[in-house]
């Protein structure tokens, strides 16, 4: 599968700050000319919208294959509707999660065969891989306590340590096989250091 120079995305454990730095880069990279669209999944589009509130949801209960098939859902949606047609056209997409997070939260915590998720892969996301991941990375305690300082709940964040740990594990295994498309960055450091270091090594990469 091949890099989409116009496709960033940023991956990482719950409170390790995606959302802000998906923003702030999207902002450094209009204020250089270029057209730019940030998403998050899973959501995206309408479709997706309704399918992130039946995965976040704390009293739905679900089997982890539901669970993956549901994130797919939103995803073939997702890149369908909105990123292909933003790549089409020129615009930058910065996505707060993308496949990457499937195979950390429903591959390696949920225990999904990985060949599954793979084969998925295959079938909604053919030939889309982002040109640069940015990994989040974060001790998973003080992501749980960023997230309850900021009064989030959803039914990820009631999961166990154990199973924050085990993502948290997935993504540095994730990177380890990918260290020229996934830049690991220590997110225990201020906005403003860590949005420093994105923006270094997108000048760096990017051209």
């Amino acid at each position: 599968m091949s890099r989409v120079k116009r496709l960033i995305s940023f991956e990482g454990i719950e409170g390790s700050g995606k959302s802000t730095q998906v923003k702030l880069l999207g902002d450094y990279l209009a204020t250089k000319g270029n057209k730019v669209l940030t998403t998050l999944e899973p959501g995206g589009t309408q479709i997706g919208a309704k399918i992130r509130k039946l995965l976040l949801e704390p009293q739905n209960h679900m089997d982890p294959l539901t669970e993956l098939i549901l994130y797919y859902a939103s995803r073939a949606q997702h890149v369908r509707e909105v990123i292909y047609p933003a790549i089409l056209r020129n615009t930058v997409v910065i996505t707060d999660r993308f496949t990457d997070s499937t195979v950390a939260y429903q591959g390696y915590a949920r225990g999904i065969d990985l060949s599954i998720i793979h084969a998925l892969d295959e079938i909604v996301v053919p030939d889309l891989k982002p040109f640069l991941t940015f990994l989040l990375d974060l001790d998973v305690e003080e992501g749980l306590r960023r997230n309850r300082h900021a009064q989030k709940e959803d039914r990820f964040e009631l999961e166990t340590l154990e199973f924050h740990t085990r993502v948290r594990q997935g993504f540095i295994q994730i990177a380890a096989g990918e260290p020229e498309r996934i830049k690991i960055i220590d997110a225990s450091r201020s906005t403003e250091d860590v949005s420093r270091e994105v923006i270094r090594i997108i000048e760096e990469s990017w051209h």
